[in-house]
């Protein structure tokens, strides 16, 4: 079915009123579409990335180099969906959702190549999610946190909301 307007409301999960231009640090979690496990698994509590998983990781890591006034902070690459932290410096002409829309943008093209050159699993329709998840990072406890759960991430995998066996996964 195509997209209607009038029947179709996609509600915004964005913090109203906020400015996503200011700068600061932004954890987001980013999830491949249908949560298929297309970046890698989880072996005892250890993330091993398929070929797939190690491009997202490149792409991640080469975002301070390709856009001014932006940094990165922890990141996990997890078998179906990232988390990392974005920092939107004062210079940043950039805001977060059209860094998040560049990342899901170069990985979705690499990804394809993948599928084409080097046999990589097809994904159906888009390879991310429509929307991500964010949080505004609004202190260094916050942030150090944060930055736990990240790291801890793949040790806690089993009981993942995001574990596609995970009987309180769903799909979005």
């Amino acid at each position: 079915m195509a997209y209607n307007p009038d029947i179709h409301r996609r509600r915004s999960i964005r913090l109203k009123g906020y400015d996503y231009s200011q700068a600061g640090a932004y954890f987001v979690t980013i999830c491949i579409n249908q949560r298929r496990s297309l970046l890698g698994n989880i072996q005892e509590g250890i993330m091993q990335p398929s070929p797939a998983g190690e491009m997202v990781q490149i792409v991640w890591d080469e975002i301070p180099a390709h856009y001014q006034g932006i940094d990165i902070d922890a990141f996990v690459l997890m078998p179906n969906h990232i988390h990392g932290i974005i920092i939107l410096e004062p210079n940043c002409s950039m805001k977060l959702p059209d860094v998040v829309h560049r990342f899901k943008s170069l990985t979705t093209a690499r990804y394809r190549h993948g599928v084409y050159e080097k046999e990589w699993p097809a994904f159906e329709k888009r390879l991310w999610q429509r929307n991500y998840h964010e949080h505004i990072i609004r202190n260094e406890k916050s942030c150090d946190r944060l930055r736990e759960y990240i790291r801890d991430n793949p040790i806690l995998w089993d009981v993942d909301t995001l574990h596609p066996n995970n009987p309180e996964n769903f799909p979005t």
